[in-house]
């Protein structure tokens, strides 16, 4: 066997193995927010729960204004940080017994939605669209 074809195995091996290891991750990941919590309900149910329950608050305005907020996001994950945006949304709604959703609902339910690693990209859609963040400072830590 050549030292190239043995180069080219092992290369292929690691590259199959990183790939199934970044994928097995993932699935494990979304495995386990399927898992039902004490209540009897995952945190995917939960989430979907609130998105139905305030899916009549949101007009085309406000999900236009939810688009623009998650048009930094990655094209591949943008769909499941929208699903996770507005349950966090709704949620939100729920407890304050909304008759309307509101920009400030949309904002600070997007800043609790996502890691504090990704709110400078909120903070520069925010100036861009010049929204005051002097109400969200303390969710912004």
């Amino acid at each position: 066997m050549s030292t190239g074809f043995f180069l080219f195995i092992a290369l292929w091996t690691i590259f199959l193995i990183s790939m199934f290891a970044i994928g097995g991750y993932f699935m494990f990941r979304k495995f386990l927010k399927r898992l039902p919590k004490e209540d009897g309900r995952s945190i995917l149910d939960w989430q979907e729960y609130y998105i139905s329950q305030t899916k009549h608050l949101w007009t085309p305005k406000q999900k236009e204004f939810l688009e623009e907020l998650v048009s930094p996001v990655p094209e591949l994950f943008r769909d499941v940080a929208r699903e996770k945006i507005a349950g966090k949304i709704g949620e939100l709604a729920m407890t304050e017994k909304a008759s309307v959703m509101t920009q400030d609902l949309i904002v600070r339910g997007y800043i609790i939605a996502t890691p504090k690693r990704d709110h400078k990209w909120l903070v520069k859609k925010l100036n861009e669209k010049q929204i005051d963040l002097s109400p969200y400072r303390s969710l912004l830590g």
